[in-house]
């Protein structure tokens, strides 16, 4: 697939552009998507959620009425489950979300959502430039030049920017990344990805 260079004014420079088809070529693979894009979400989960149980009520153990001859159900303790402000039966409990998936799965999945990308013509390629200040204003601006700032959008930069970073940090529908920070996830949730030129060789260079 070949692509076209642009400038961040959204002209082109003449810069022609084939990308690896074994990266942005390949037939999807849905359910490594699926598992990719699962353990990135799993992965955020804190796990800190608990609820008390019975044991860890704060309550009197005094039994509440005698065993027999009240003629209703036999209650030992206010801490039961059953009763208003007693421990929770089954409740969670801190745990990890955590799970393994290979490297050479996730970087199927990578390389298929990529590939969708690829197929939807949802990739834009952007000379590298350079932001002497954080300017939001200006990033906009640059957005609109590529016609990528109506819908979500993935901006993917060879290296680590602060300025362009932070000049993007109160636009909601844009997120800013290094080709380092690059996952599965981060590209399905886009509508449109702008990588500035070169990304495309780092993704190349590490496949092999």
């Amino acid at each position: 697939m070949e692509l076209s260079v642009y400038k961040i004014d959204g002209t082109e420079s003449g810069k022609k552009v084939t990308l690896d088809a074994e990266i942005f070529g390949i037939e999807p693979n849905n359910h490594a998507i699926y598992l990719d894009v699962k353990q990135y979400l799993a992965n955020q989960r804190q796990g800190t959620h608990k609820t008390k149980e019975k044991w860890e009520v704060a309550r009197s153990t005094k039994k509440i009425i005698r065993q027999k001859g009240s003629g209703g159900a036999r209650h030992g303790s206010t801490k039961s489950p059953t009763m208003v402000g007693g421990g929770r039966a089954f409740g969670p409990q801190p745990r990890d979300y955590r799970f393994k998936l290979n490297k050479k799965l996730k970087q199927l999945a990578r390389f298929s959502a990529l590939s969708y990308k690829a197929q939807e013509n949802a990739i834009t390629l952007v000379e590298p430039f350079a932001m002497e200040a954080p300017k939001t204003k200006e990033f906009i601006k640059i957005l609109e030049n590529l016609k990528a700032n109506s819908r979500r959008t993935l901006f993917v930069l060879p290296e680590n920017s602060d300025n362009i970073y932070i000049s993007s940090r109160n636009l909601q529908n844009v997120n800013v990344i290094t080709v380092d920070e690059i996952n599965t996830y981060a590209i399905m949730n886009s509508y449109h990805m702008v990588m500035v030129d070169g990304v495309q060789d780092i993704l190349a260079e590490r496949r092999k």
